[in-house]
């Protein structure tokens, strides 16, 4: 691979860390300028044909839309529960628990959203727990960087296990069942190790960037209780895994979490002397929290009890899970109806959306549901609705011309350079380059599938193969190199610019993508190097 097709290949990660990290674009200018230069060198540099990269863009544009539909459900979900007030009983209801905002972090972000990403993944976390800690009074970037960094270890079993059992399984051509969960137990081994310290870097990332007092340290005095909540997760997603394979340990091990921490800050267990809080005005620290603020209209319309309050996100759980059980008859129901295209231009490139599966028609479902039970009027009702759409064309901006970006990137084993597709270039690069540190290497691949695909399960997909590949061919253990590869793409979806994107506009943060990645960059990378460091001590 010459100079100008390696430049070609790396277009989409250069292209995000240029335009939105180091040259500070929003999204909305930086992501259709890199979809027109990633498609120009795949056409001149790659030589992939025209029409595929034509087809490319449509099928991104199918697939953004599944992503705009998640974000308009979350958003209209969190203004409609400001708007009726319960937004308010529940802030109280938290405050009650621990008025220490690294703690409610802790519960929230780490634990709650480790209980949606199992339920359901696919962006859902981020999308309701960052507008959740909003609604609390974090700065809206406090809260999107939060949930970002949470969001990771519990992905390698996110929507019932689908890393493993599809991303894995498809990805190594259907392997023996039993091979498929040893890899998964080797990578919650190897998490153990790991993603326990998550929450201590995640509070103390709080602390040093946000609130009234800044500093390391302030996440650092919080130790104790910060491991404690992060083993509350690993320790029982570990056993799960080992009892009942790849399904469950993401959603059993958030509630066991839950069931454990809870009770515990309640008695004070490891809870500091003196609470940490953000400064009286949130949007001081991060602009745009002031813009939701001014959305969703007055607050507390009638004295709400608690359960009431809680009603919507209770019945969002139920929903997700009722209709991601293969044994129940909703999943069949909700996913029999398909809307997208096939064969696009004649390329045999196609997408297709489930939009009744989708998370965000059951937000938007809930959230009407909302209006009724919360007795909103209906003015406000749709002034709510009118706000949650008027908000969305940044997002469509963005995702309308970074998703086909990915797709052209992806699809382009298709060309007249006899390469194969740009990230399997880039991973085989990496392969005889790296051959003699590969542990230390093999989840920078994983973080690579999924910061391009934005998507853990399709990392695993792309990436199994040559992963396994690797192993025999560097002598190391085929089984722990696959589970680098989850954790890696665990890691990955922290700087994925499709999540950012999404992420950011749920809280009105469009135009801080930039911002976002170069604050969770740091932790991707301890998430990726700590994984190969105690593979290869413990595990090779």
């Amino acid at each position: 691979m010459r100079l100008i097709e390696g430049l070609t290949a790396s277009m989409p990660v250069l292209a995000v860390l240029v335009f939105l990290v180091m040259l500070r674009m929003p999204a909305t200018r930086a992501m259709p300028l890199a979809l027109l230069i990633t498609a120009a060198m795949a056409w001149l540099v790659w030589g992939v044909p025209g029409h595929y990269i034509a087809a490319s863009v449509v099928e991104g544009w199918v697939i953004a839309g599944g992503i705009i539909i998640i974000v308009f459900g979350a958003i209209v979900l969190l203004h409609t529960l400001k708007a009726s007030g319960a937004i308010d009983v529940i802030r109280a209801g938290f405050t009650r628990i621990s008025p220490d905002r690294r703690v409610q972090a802790i519960i929230i972000a780490w634990l709650f959203g480790s209980f949606l990403e199992g339920a359901s993944g696919f962006g859902t976390p981020a999308a309701i727990a960052a507008p959740l800690l909003v609604a609390l009074g974090f700065p809206p970037l406090a809260a999107v960087v939060t949930a970002l960094i949470a969001d990771s270890s519990a992905v390698s079993f996110g929507a019932i296990g689908t890393p493993v059992l599809v991303g894995i399984t498809q990805g190594l051509d259907q392997p023996a069942a039993e091979f498929v969960r040893e890899v998964a137990i080797r990578a919650i081994s190897i998490d153990v190790f790991v993603a326990s310290f998550l929450p201590l870097l995640m509070i103390c990332m709080l602390t040093r960037f946000f609130g009234e007092q800044r500093g390391w340290k302030y996440g650092l005095r919080l130790w104790p209780f910060a491991l404690f909540g992060g083993l509350a997760f690993t320790l029982p997603a570990y056993g799960v895994a080992v009892l009942l394979g790849p399904e469950f340990p993401s959603i059993f091990g958030s509630i066991i979490g839950l069931a454990m921490v809870i009770p515990a800050v309640k008695v004070g267990f490891l809870q500091p002397k003196i609470p940490w809080r953000f400064e009286p005005n949130p949007s001081v620290d991060a602009p745009g929290n002031e813009t939701l603020q001014a959305n969703t209209g007055p607050q507390m319309q009638a004295p709400m009890g608690p359960l009431l309050a809680w009603l919507p996100y209770l019945l969002v759980v139920m929903l997700l899970i009722l209709t991601r059980l293969d044994f129940l008859p909703l999943k069949a129901l909700f996913t029999g109806v398909s809307v997208g295209l096939s064969n696009i231009f004649e390329t045999g490139i196609g997408a297709a959306i489930q939009p009744l599966y989708l998370p965000g028609t059951l937000f938007a479902a809930v959230a009407l549901i909302t209006i009724l039970v919360h007795k909103l009027p209906a003015a406000k009702a749709v002034s709510v609705w009118k706000g949650a759409c008027l908000s969305l064309l940044p997002t469509v901006i963005a995702l309308g011309a970074s998703v086909p970006m990915v797709r052209i990137f992806i699809n382009s084993g298709v060309n007249s350079a006899q390469l194969a597709a740009m990230p399997l270039e880039l991973a085989n690069l990496a392969v005889l380059t790296f051959a003699n540190t590969w542990p230390l290497v093999a989840p920078f691949v994983g973080a690579l599938g999924s910061f391009i695909a934005g998507s853990a399960t399709f990392s695993n997909m792309m990436f199994a193969t040559l992963q396994e590949s690797a192993a025999v061919q560097t002598g190391n253990s085929t089984t722990t190199i696959l589970a680098l590869q989850m954790l890696g793409a665990n890691a990955g979806n922290m700087i994925c610019v499709v999540n950012v994107v999404a992420a950011a506009s749920v809280v009105n943060l469009v135009g801080k993508e930039g911002q976002i990645i170069r604050l969770t960059l740091a932790p991707m990378l301890f998430y990726v190097l700590s994984s190969g460091l105690v593979a290869s001590l413990f595990f090779l």
